[in-house]
């Protein structure tokens, strides 16, 4: 397969030094890749492995052996005739839907058929040995599969233990995820494991955009005449690679330094020691690759750049990244200001400048504080809504968790839902069993070859049950008041914080969530559903308030996304007003109603056996228990703010099945 030279590549220099450090040092653990869809994350990591120093193994080995290191279970390395020879660096792509027997090895049973003993098939991990195993889209990646490599990348060893086998084998590799935050974020613990992490963006600058699409098209048009005129930057900087290799050995990095990598650690409230240790070896790879063999406190600041970001303790919602100033601060603290450093190194290619990349930093941070304005997104008919505020989020206790409970015609289980049906989703092991309702066709064969190799035979035995997981996520639906009756400061502070304290829970969960607000005369969609609740959180915090109560277009515009939304995502609709509507859906009707509006639009929702949740945000003495109305309509439960953070909740919400 031909690959985009990794030279081409216009701008993202540190998203390539990433890359370039990972291959000096694959001790670093690999790196994660985090941006918005199209920005060259995919293509930049299988570009790298064309400028990777090729590496030393037998042809025909399944466990990439190393010269003089063969692996006890590999019969090739030790054959009589086995010679080492120089091939690519393995990059091995680990999907999303792979079993457990594909990425850990299983029994070979086309061998085991044959009345051969038992011999141990390799799977994708020791294939990966040595080279670079690489997934797309990580955050997606299934529970059991990240339980895998949490394993395999503690201890460098893959152990297998299942039908009759007990195998271990090296399993060094480097980690490289590329994910989209929009799709949700990584567990923590698969998170600690990437040694470093890039934020990746496409260009703002024009001419950069433009010298993108130029490249691509001419690589596209002819792939091998494209590469061939990229072959002398590639080779120099395969060669390049090659000499930080062999110069990182040689590389010191003295006390003080190392004193300064814990007071950053310290300062940023990093809790894994890992953060210190990856530190010092990116410092050191930093300084490999600038061809010197003394690191400089330069090298550690940019080694903090790509180590601490993801590791530093934050809130669920709080902006990843690590401040510049406050780097800067730390490094003034123990006594190593801001300095240039003439031997810093420099992975800029000559088609995009430095300062080409500073222009689009700036332009990007420009846009992103503009978008995080609080008069960002101002709600329709300003005109008709002239004491719009935005108040700020009160400080909330942590939401109970809300769990679904479905009866069997209900609604289909989703994380936060109890499995009454795991019949569908995808395939993770497979357990004996007599009489399986899915029959796991290769570990019955393999039962079955084991128990008498001679005189294969299939018995009742032998049977195995497929275990499949299910849905990962439900979809939650805010529908939150931002009209003039929610106007008292304390008042709708209080719905922000406790908004936040869900989202902090569907956070924790996975789920996608979606926002709609309403005031004025219409509803809107602040966000379509999307896994990054860091959006919806931002959406909330600069949300105006102001205006009359149009709670019926709410609810029609929560019908009308939730049909929208994928079957996939089972939906829990969660609202939060007084319930004192008075736009209806034709205002211009002469016998126009808006709480009857309401009624019939929450009928509408119950018949689709939504689940639902309402909190009363109504206060004062003159209550009209409109809220209470509206939960009875959609059969919800009906909770006040100060119940939300109580500590004896537990939220259940169960499907309404009406005919």
């Amino acid at each position: 397969m031909i690959h985009f030279p990794f030279s081409a590549i216009v701008g993202q220099a540190q998203l390539k030094t990433a890359l370039l450090l990972c291959a000096v040092d694959p001790s670093l653990g690999g790196v994660l890749i985090r941006g918005d869809k199209g920005t060259a994350k995919s293509t930049a990591a299988r570009a790298l492995t064309d400028v990777l120093p090729m590496i030393a193994r037998v042809p025909g080995c399944a466990f990439n052996c190393a010269p003089g290191a063969p692996c006890v279970h590999c019969e090739r390395c030790v054959a009589p005739d086995a010679t080492a020879q120089l091939f690519p660096v393995p990059f091995i792509t680990l999907p999303l839907g792979a079993t457990e027997d594909r990425v850990l090895g299983t029994l070979d049973l086309a061998r085991a058929l044959a009345g051969a003993e038992r011999v141990f098939q390799a799977g994708l991990l020791a294939s990966a040995h040595r080279g670079i195993l690489y997934i797309d889209e990580v955050n997606l990646l299934a529970d059991h599969l990240v339980d895998v490599l949490l394993d395999v990348a503690a201890m460098g060893v893959n152990s297998v233990q299942r039908e009759g086998l007990s195998i271990q084998h090296p399993a060094r590799f480097t980690l490289i995820g590329t994910m989209n935050l929009e799709e949700g974020d990584l567990r923590p613990q698969l998170l600690d494991r990437f040694g470093l992490m890039v934020e990746v963006t496409a260009p703002r600058e024009k001419t950069l955009r433009s010298d993108v699409v130029r490249r691509r098209i001419a690589f596209e048009a002819d792939p091998k005449a494209y590469v061939a005129a990229w072959a002398e930057p590639q080779a120099a900087l395969q060669n390049r690679l090659a000499d930080a290799q062999r110069l990182l050995a040689q590389v010191v990095l003295d006390d003080a330094l190392l004193d300064l990598i814990s007071h950053l650690c310290c300062e940023f409230d990093v809790a894994s020691l890992r953060a210190d240790i990856v530190m010092h070896k990116t410092a050191r790879a930093i300084a490999a690759l600038d061809a010197r063999t003394t690191v400089t406190a330069n090298d550690v600041r940019s080694a903090a750049e790509l180590v601490l970001p993801h590791r530093r303790r934050r809130t669920p919602f709080e902006q990843s990244g690590l401040d510049s100033e406050r780097l800067d601060k730390a490094m003034e603290q123990a006594g190593h200001g801001p300095q240039q450093d003439a031997n810093a190194p420099s992975d800029a290619p000559s088609d995009a400048p430095a300062a080409d990349d500073l222009e689009q930093e700036s332009a990007q941070q420009e846009s992103a504080e503009q978008e995080n304005t609080p008069s960002a997104p101002s709600a329709p008919n300003q005109s008709e809504t002239p004491q719009q505020q935005v108040f700020s989020v009160a400080p909330g206790a942590t939401a109970r968790p809300i769990a679904l409970d479905a009866s069997p015609l209900g609604v289909i289980a989703g994380r936060r839902s109890k499995a009454y049906d795991a019949s569908s989703g995808r395939v993770v092991r497979a357990v004996p069993d007599e009489q399986p309702d899915s029959l796991a066709l290769g570990a019955t064969l393999r039962s079955a070859a084991l128990r008498d190799p001679q005189h294969f035979q299939v018995t009742k035995s032998d049977l195995h049950q497929q275990i499949r997981v299910g849905k990962s996520a439900n979809l939650i639906l805010f529908v939150v008041d931002a009209s003039g009756s929610m106007a008292a400061q304390s008042r709708m502070e209080a719905v922000k914080g406790a908004v936040l304290a869900l989202l902090t829970d569907a956070y924790q969960r996975r789920d996608e969530v979606a926002v709609i607000a309403f005031r004025g005369t219409t509803a809107q969609v602040l966000l379509a559903p999307t896994r990054s609740v860091e959006r919806a959180e931002q959406a909330l915090r600069s949300l105006p308030t102001g205006g009359r109560t149009p709670l019926p277009h709410a609810l029609q515009l929560a019908l009308e996304t939730l049909q929208q939304a994928s079957a996939n995502a089972p939906p829990l609709l969660v609202i939060l007003s007084d319930g004192r509507a008075n736009v209806a859906l034709d205002a211009g009707a002469a016998n126009s109603d808006p709480w009857r509006d309401t009624l019939a639009l929450a009928a509408l929702l119950a018949a689709r056996a939504v689940p639902a949740l309402v909190f009363d945000t109504e206060s004062g003495y003159l209550r009209l228990g409109r809220a209470a109305q509206l939960a009875q309509a959609l059969g919800a439960q009906c909770l006040t703010l100060a119940q939300l953070s109580a500590d004896n909740l537990a939220l259940t919400i169960r499907a309404s099945l009406r005919t």
